[in-house]
């Protein structure tokens, strides 16, 4: 079987890696040629993804990668895993979905299936996407070719996260459909979960993000509660958790990040409206979230006039940039709404980030892009007047932290197990 992969990112990339693992030629497929030369040259640009395995899977031609999308033209299968971003307005952007269904319409053959795995509204697939392809090819979905929606379900960061492993949900347009795409994936991932339709797939990643939104704006509402009542919630989530049924651990912090869980639930927010209903658990949930930054520069502003300074004028240091532990993706990152929201009070405002050396372009925060992160040593880290911990990287030394900068802010309970000074370190 040969099949292509295209948006060869966080997503795109380790499902390409996978399927020439298990014998299937891929075709990598991008439109960044930055992107493209690298994998060629068995290089990884994603920190967690290991270059030594990429060379191998290329040098062996199991994997092949270009920006040529007519080669779609040779495969059996098409796995479409490109952004769905939120536009300026917070409405739902497939403009990427659809945008790779007009490039590979043309070039479709008689039989193949085509995958939709980009977290999307109920109802792309079967809808929006199935138009672009049947216009652009001249072809009836279900019946000259296969069209299917598997949602993706990436963990950057956990070593217990394993592509293989990950049951695969997979929903098809038609039971002829359906069972294409079962068997595409049976060939790589362990267990395939069928569902009955392309909806209900889209709507199961939806369910699975939603579920993490609200729990996480649940325990972000009761931190700032349990706060001003002079309770640690972390101790409280700690001892909560030796419940043995019944309850879940969802854990605190500055805000939400990555493309997922701050994006997603808002598509079915703006679905549900055609339909006339209110998505009031979701909305709730989203203004609790993206009220954490202010909650945090608040806490920050107490902790710098307990030191008699002003958040004007003071030298503020973000501790981390990506959106979660032990990764170099730092897409929706709350840390970037922290870093503008004290430039625009008049801080003197940097990061650190082992994993993000250097600020690379992005479409929601351009103003930052080509900033480099300072040095982690003694003389650099105690010249700030506060550090906020937005992100806890394991490889950081957070004793180093507390012996160098008399104000910390910590917002994942990273300093916890430390000797600190009285007011040294401040919750948020």
């Amino acid at each position: 079987m040969k099949i292509a992969i295209i948006g060869l990112g966080y997503v795109g990339l380790p499902l390409s890696l996978q399927f020439a693992r298990s014998g299937v030629q891929v075709i990598g497929l991008d439109i960044d040629p930055a992107k493209v030369d690298a994998l060629n040259k068995g290089k990884s640009y994603i920190k967690h993804i290991d270059s030594a395995g990429i060379a191998e899977l290329v040098d062996s031609g199991s994997l092949s990668v270009s920006t040529e999308f007519q080669q779609v033209g040779e495969v059996d299968a098409v796995i479409i895993c490109v952004p769905t971003p939120l536009n300026k307005n917070r409405e739902p952007d497939v403009s990427f979905v659809l945008g790779t269904g007009r490039a590979i319409a043309p070039h479709l053959k008689l039989g193949t299936l085509v995958v939709l795995e980009s977290t999307t509204y109920p109802g792309t697939t079967d809808e929006d996407l199935l138009t672009v392809l049947e216009a652009g090819s001249g072809m009836r979905a279900g019946i000259d070719f296969h069209l299917a929606f598997s949602p993706e379900r990436e963990d950057p960061g956990n070593p217990d996260s394993n592509v293989v492993a990950i049951p695969k949900v997979v929903g098809g347009l038609t039971p002829d459909c359906l069972e294409r795409a079962r068997a595409l994936y049976a060939r790589a991932i362990k267990t395939v979960v069928p569902v009955s339709s392309c909806r209900v797939a889209e709507a199961t990643k939806i369910l699975e993000n939603v579920f993490r939104s609200v729990n996480i704006a649940l325990v972000n509402e009761l931190k700032t509660v349990y706060s001003a009542m002079g309770i640690d919630i972390w101790e409280v989530i700690q001892a909560a958790k030796t419940k043995p049924f019944g309850f879940m651990p969802f854990y605190p912090g500055p805000g939400l990040g990555g493309h997922c869980i701050p994006i997603d639930p808002f598509y079915l927010t703006w679905k549900a409206r055609e339909y006339g209903r209110n998505t009031r658990f979701i909305e709730l949930a989203g203004e609790i979230n993206s009220s954490m930054p202010q909650y945090v520069v608040q806490r920050a502003a107490e902790a710098l006039n307990a030191h008699r300074k002003s958040v004007n004028g003071s030298k503020v240091l973000i501790l981390g940039l990506a959106y979660k532990p032990n990764v170099d993706d730092d897409r929706e990152s709350p840390s970037y709404v922290l870093m503008e929201t004290f430039k625009n009070l008049g801080s003197e405002v940097a990061y650190y980030d082992p994993y993000v050396p250097v600020i690379r372009p992005t479409r929601e925060h351009p103003q930052w892009s080509g900033i480099a992160s300072v040095a982690w040593n003694r003389a650099s880290i105690h010249d700030f007047d506060v550090v906020v911990i937005a992100t806890n990287h394991e490889v950081v030394n957070y004793q180093e932290l507390v012996d160098w900068c008399g104000c910390i802010v910590d917002t994942r309970n990273a300093t916890s197990c430390l000797n600190a000074k009285p007011g040294q370190v401040w919750r948020a």
